[in-house]
This record gives C-alpha cells, sequence and structure tokens, in this order.
C-alpha cells in the first residue's frame, strides 16, 4: 500500500508539472534558482582572491636571517637553501608554499599542516598534507593533530593558522563563515545569467500576422511562411511581404541591466575583495591603483607571511639568534626607473655598492664596484667650512693666502 501510494503522488506531482509553461517548469527552476551546499573553491571571485594572495606570497624569497650587533644580517647555508630552493623533492618551492597557502586559505578553513621529515638529523623534506587527512583533536588546553589516523604533537609538524578561533586558538576558523552568504548571492547571479543568455523568450523583432488565417493555424504553416517571406540569403537584404497579412515591430529585449544583475554582483565581488584584503581590481572591479596596491602588500600578504615566518621559526630553528623573512619588498610596485633613481642616489652616497644597484635593475655584478664610494664633494656637515673655496682670499695647495688685491 506504502509503494502505491508514493507511484501516485510521483504520477501527480509529474502531471502537474506537465502542465505548467516554460517559465516555472522544473528545468527552469533548477537553472535560475541554485540549491544545496556552494564549495567556495568553486566560486571564481573567491578562488581568484585566494590565488592571488597565493601566488605573491610563494614568489617571495625567504631568507634566513642571524641577529647581530651590527645589525640583522642574511646567512646562506644549507638550511636556507633546502627551505627556499629545495623544500619537497616532488615540487618547486614556489608551487610547495602556493599549495601551503590555498589550503590555509581555502581548502583547511584556516588550517594548513606540514610534516617536516629528518635524515641523519638534517632536514630532508617538508611535505604538505591535505587537509581532507587531517583532524584535530583537543586534549584539555592541548591538542593532538591526527594524519591518516596517526597521532602527531604540535611541535612535531609545521601547523600554519588563520583566523584563530575563540574557544580554540590553535585552531584556525579561515574565510568560511564570512564569504559564505556572499558566495551564494554570486553563485546565484551566474546562475539567473546564464538562464537569462540562454533563454529562448528574448526575440528582437515581432511580427503581427493574421492568427484567423488557415496559413498560421499550425507550426508548419507559421514556418513555411516564414521560409517564403522573411528569410533571406544575404544579411541586409530587405523583406517584401504583403501589407495586408503582415506587420513588422521591433522591440527592445529585457536585458541584464534591467534586471539590475550587474550593480549586485558589483557590490558582492567588492564584499569579497574586502573580506579577503584584495584590491577590487584584482576581482575585475576598477583600475590598478599602486596605492592600493602597496597597501595590499603592506597589509595582507605581509600579516600571512608573518604567521608563516613565526612557525618556520620557532619549529625549524635552534638558535635563538636566527629567523626566516620573506621579501616582502619585491612585491611593491616600483617601476625601473624610481628604482634605478632611489638606488642610484644611495650608490653615490656611499650607501650601496654598484653591484647592488645592478642587482636591483636584474644585471650581472662586475669587477670593481664591490666598494662604497662616495663624491668629493659630499662630506660631514661639521666640516663644510674648512673648505678652501669657501676661505677668505682662497689659497693655494699648502693654504697659503694667494689673494694680493689690497683696498
Amino acid at each position: 500500500m506504502r509503494n502505491k501510494k508514493k507511484r501516485s503522488k510521483l504520477r501527480v506531482r509529474s502531471e502537474t508539472h506537465k502542465s505548467i509553461g516554460f517559465l516555472i517548469s522544473e528545468d527552469a527552476y533548477n537553472i535560475i534558482c541554485t540549491q544545496g551546499y556552494t564549495r567556495l573553491d568553486r566560486n571564481p571571485e573567491i578562488l581568484t582572491g585566494c590565488r592571488k594572495i597565493a601566488d605573491l606570497i610563494s614568489s617571495m624569497t625567504i631568507y634566513l636571517m642571524s641577529n647581530t650587533e651590527k645589525g640583522d644580517e642574511r646567512i646562506i647555508n644549507a638550511l636556507s637553501r633546502q627551505v627556499d630552493i629545495t623544500p619537497n623533492g616532488y615540487m618547486t618551492r614556489k608551487t610547495w608554499m602556493e599549495a601551503i597557502v590555498m589550503n590555509l586559505l581555502l581548502y583547511g578553513h584556516g588550517n594548513s599542516v606540514v610534516v617536516p621529515l629528518t635524515k641523519d638529523g638534517m632536514l630532508d623534506d617538508m611535505i604538505p598534507i591535505s587537509p581532507a587527512n587531517v583532524s584535530f583533536i583537543p586534549d584539555g588546553y592541548q591538542y593532538n593533530i591526527y594524519i591518516n589516523g596517526i597521532p602527531y604533537g604540535p611541535s612535531d609538524v609545521l601547523h600554519f593558522v588563520l583566523n584563530p578561533d575563540p574557544d580554540r586558538p590553535w585552531k584556525g576558523m579561515g574565510i568560511t563563515a564570512a564569504v559564505k552568504d556572499v558566495a551564494n548571492n554570486l553563485k546565484q547571479a551566474a546562475a539567473t545569467q546564464k538562464a537569462f543568455m540562454e533563454s529562448k523568450w528574448r526575440p528582437s523583432v515581432i511580427v503581427k500576422v493574421d492568427g484567423m488565417a488557415d496559413e498560421f493555424s499550425s507550426p508548419n504553416g507559421r514556418h513555411r511562411l516564414a521560409e517564403e517571406y522573411l528569410a533571406t540569403n544575404e544579411t541586409g537584404e530587405p523583406w517584401l511581404i504583403p501589407a495586408d497579412m503582415f506587420e513588422v515591430e521591433q522591440i527592445k529585449p529585457l536585458s541584464l541591466s534591467d534586471l539590475a544583475i550587474k550593480d549586485t554582483v558589483e557590490l558582492d565581488k567588492r564584499t569579497v575583495a574586502a573580506i579577503l584584503g584584495v584590491p577590487a581590481f584584482v576581482l575585475g572591479i576598477g583600475g590598478f591603483d599602486a596605492k592600493e596596491w602597496d597597501n595590499f602588500i603592506n597589509s595582507t600578504i605581509r600579516s600571512i607571511a608573518q604567521l608563516i615566518e613565526q612557525e618556520l621559526t620557532r619549529k625549524l630553528l635552534v638558535s635563538p639568534q636566527w629567523y626566516w623573512k620573506f621579501n616582502i619588498a619585491s612585491l611593491y610596485s616600483y617601476d625601473l626607473k624610481t628604482t634605478a633613481n632611489v638606488f642610484s642616489n644611495l650608490y653615490v652616497r656611499g650607501i650601496v655598492t654598484g653591484n647592488e644597484v645592478r642587482d636591483k635593475l636584474s644585471m650581472g655584478p662586475m669587477e670593481g664596484l664591490d666598494n662604497l664610494v662616495i663624491l668629493e664633494n659630499f662630506i660631514p656637515i661639521d666640516k663644510i667650512g674648512d673648505q678652501l673655496k669657501l676661505k677668505q682670499g682662497g689659497g693655494d695647495k699648502n693654504g697659503k693666502d694667494t689673494n694680493t688685491d689690497k683696498k
């Protein structure tokens, strides 16, 4: 009896759908009205913003630095090469770092786990773990990280955290909650636009005909007359129609502007950009702005880079004087002319060497440009009065007065 009732309900629903017009049919409803969970990595705007952040962070050089009495100095050794050039045996450094940041921002919901492997006491490899294989189990105030069911302590792996959970600060929350509703709006707008563009109910010309005539009583008759009177062989060829049978009117079809989809999508894109901390022009809104770009580097990129630096420093280094540092200055919006002017001025003031200037301009080093030089007229301010040319009457090379003019 239960099966019969179910079949009866299904049959009634199917018959009901057959009687409904196209614009409110089940197919049109499924196209226009989206349902179910919207994955953030399937949203083009969110994916674009996250990939831009990951691309920039992965393109920066990672420096191993040391605190000294004269200031911070860069260290180049096997460890710095391992992290900056060959962190993983199966991918490049850029791909490795991009995978970490994408897990941190998107796939891992604010958590990215990397397992370091050692060989003979030396760091040998660092493996990013898929978020699907990682779980975090609280243990009082502490916690354990389970990777494929195997427990690890927090000190045994690299655990990068974005947006700490207020109840469990050691676990990240990511950006999921903040952009979920916006992602649904963007998905709905894309579905509506797709359905609108694919709809057949958007004619640009209406032809009025005598509906009582036998020729127009069937689809075949209407098609035959359209082929006979309206079809042309060449573009722009005029129609020749009987005046008493046809009346042609031009209409303006409904556009996306009439639906206000453009304004809604632009607003949602700006919201996504604000949540992710990326400039709006990254998502296709507006044009490039150098000041906005540099602010993006100083805020969003620097913040995420610092959390990666700090985790690498406290887990991979033993010396308290050493730390990791991203080359954040390489991402600022500098053109070649500005770079050349700045470092040329530093060179003539004896602050940088000539080869350092050439390196900033992507030029190779040259012999003789490793020394600091300064122009001869650049002297300390307290010695400015010692110049012979400023002394009254001048002087020879020995400092004797050579002025013999008498009043």
